[in-house]
C-alpha cells in the first residue's frame, strides 16, 4: 500500500532545487532564497496533513513558497506593488527561446529590478517552464493579468540587459578578510583541534540539508566529519557580496567553486556555521567572487 507521507516527502526532495531557483530568483539572493524555501517546506509540511486531496501538489507547494516569499519581502521592507499597475488588456509575446533564455541568464540582483508579479510571471513561466494556468494559480491572479505582467517584464528584462554594469565590486573588510583567511587557512592544514576551540558554547551548525548541530559539543562533530573526507579545498570569497568560504576540488583549485560555506563570528568566536556542502543546488545564480 502506497504511504501518502513517504510520496509527499520524495516530492519535496525532487522538488527542492526548483523551489529553490524560484525563491531565489524573487529575493535576488540564493542564501535568503534557502531561508524562504525552508519557511515554506516547513508551511507545507504542517499544511500538508489536513489539507485534503491536493490535484496540483506541485503547484501548491509553488504557492506555498511564492507567499512565503512575499512574506519575506515585507519584512525586509523592500517589496514592490504586489499586482502593480499592470493593464489586463496587454497581450503577452509569444513565447520564444530569447525571453527563456534572457530570463535564464539574468542575475538575481536585475530579477529582482522587476515588480513581484512580474518578477514571478516571468521566473515561472520563462526560467522554470510554468503554463499561463499554472502561473496564475501560483500568484493566485488571472491569466490575462499573467500576460500582462509577462510583456512588462520582458519588456524591461531587454532593457535592463542594455544597461552598462557600474555597481562597484564588493570587498570584504580588514576584518572579515583576517578572520577568513585564518579559518581556511587552518580548513586546509585540517587543523581541526584549532578551529574548534574557536567554537563559541552556544555555536549553533547547520548542514543544509542535512543536519543541525547547537552547541560546542555538538558542533565539534562537524569538524570530524570533514576530518574524514578530502574532496575540498577552501579559499576565502564572496556569495551575493556576503564574506563566505568557497569549496573547490582539490584538483582543480582555480574552477568553479562546488559549493560554500557561511560563518559568523562573535569578537573571536565562531557563532554560526552554514554549510551547503549538500544543498549545492543553491549555486544555481549565486554571485560567486575569489579573495586572493
Amino acid at each position: 500500500m502506497n504511504d501518502p507521507q513517504a510520496g509527499f516527502d520524495q516530492l519535496l526532495a525532487e522538488l527542492r532545487p526548483r523551489l529553490h531557483r524560484y525563491c531565489a530568483r524573487m529575493t535576488g539572493s540564493v542564501i535568503d532564497g534557502e531561508d524562504v524555501l525552508q519557511e515554506a517546506m516547513a508551511k507545507a509540511i504542517e499544511a500538508h496533513p489536513r489539507a485534503g486531496p491536493i490535484s496540483n501538489p506541485e503547484g501548491w507547494l509553488f504557492r506555498i513558497a511564492h507567499n512565503a516569499a512575499l512574506d519575506f519581502l515585507r519584512r525586509r521592507a523592500r517589496q514592490d506593488d504586489l499586482q502593480g499597475d499592470e493593464n489586463v488588456d496587454m497581450i503577452a509575446e509569444p513565447d520564444s527561446e530569447i525571453d527563456r533564455r534572457q530570463a535564464a541568464a539574468a542575475s538575481l540582483r536585475t530579477l529582482m529590478r522587476l515588480p513581484v508579479t512580474q518578477r514571478g510571471s516571468v521566473i515561472l513561466m520563462d526560467v522554470l517552464g510554468h503554463s499561463l494556468e499554472e502561473v496564475s494559480a501560483v500568484l493566485d491572479t488571472t491569466v490575462p493579468a499573467v500576460k500582462a505582467a509577462l510583456h512588462r517584464g520582458r519588456i524591461r528584462l531587454r532593457e535592463l540587459a542594455a544597461e552598462p554594469n557600474d555597481r562597484s565590486p564588493p570587498a570584504l573588510t580588514d576584518q572579515d578578510r583576517r578572520r577568513l583567511a585564518a579559518y581556511v587557512a587552518r580548513f586546509n592544514a585540517r587543523d581541526f583541534d584549532a578551529l574548534r576551540v574557536l567554537l563559541a558554547d552556544e555555536v549553533k551548525v547547520e548542514v543544509v540539508n542535512r543536519a543541525r548541530l547547537n552547541g560546542r559539543g555538538e558542533a565539534g562533530r562537524y569538524f570530524t566529519n570533514y576530518s574524514q573526507s578530502s574532496d575540498w579545498r577552501l579559499v576565502p570569497g564572496l556569495v551575493d557580496r556576503r564574506p563566505a568560504v568557497l569549496a573547490h576540488h582539490p584538483e582543480d583549485p582555480s574552477g568553479q567553486p562546488l559549493y560554500f560555506i557561511l560563518v559568523d563570528w562573535s569578537e573571536e568566536r565562531l557563532m554560526n556555521v552554514r554549510d551547503f556542502r549538500y544543498a549545492r543546488y543553491v549555486m544555481d545564480g549565486a554571485e560567486l567572487i575569489k579573495v586572493l
